[in-house]
């Protein structure tokens, strides 16, 4: 296994199913946001990542989004109609978020998924912070 390859790969975010965060004993999921669960011209929440939101939130799975992107005002105006909580200018390869996040609500490297869409960033944070990467295509227009 090399530290620049996903764990698991996906066409589209659409794809991380709540069965099979269930499946994969994920309560944890820290996803990327810019091209990851939006295009990064996007300024509201999809109705299609609304619903993602919600149902993996009923399969007992909690999503926090950590994004290198800086402007914190809005990444909270994106995050707050779909009810998670955001970190912005995480700072991406480093890990430091991502564990603190993993504290802050109590769940376990084991219990931790992060997903985004690339490997320089996403991935390399996941491995560092001792957690499963997946990855996405990197998002380029809305289907």
């Amino acid at each position: 296994m090399t530290i620049f390859k996903a764990d698991k790969k996906f066409e589209k975010f659409e794809e991380v199913t709540p069965e099979l965060l269930k499946k994969e004993g994920v309560k944890l999921l820290l996803c990327d946001l810019d091209n990851t669960l939006r295009l990064h011209s996007e300024k509201e929440p999809a109705d299609s990542l609304s619903e993602w939101v919600s149902e993996c939130r009923k399969a007992g799975v909690m999503i926090v989004i950590i994004s290198n992107n800086g402007r914190k005002k809005m990444m909270q105006k994106f995050c707050e109609p779909i009810g998670v909580d955001c970190v912005w200018w995480a700072k991406k390869p480093m890990s430091k978020k991502l564990t603190e996040a993993m504290e802050k609500y109590h769940f376990k490297p084991s219990e931790t998924v992060m997903l985004g869409d690339k490997w320089s960033t996403d991935v390399l944070a996941a491995r560092f912070a001792k957690v499963r990467a997946w990855q996405v295509e990197h998002r380029k227009h809305v289907v």
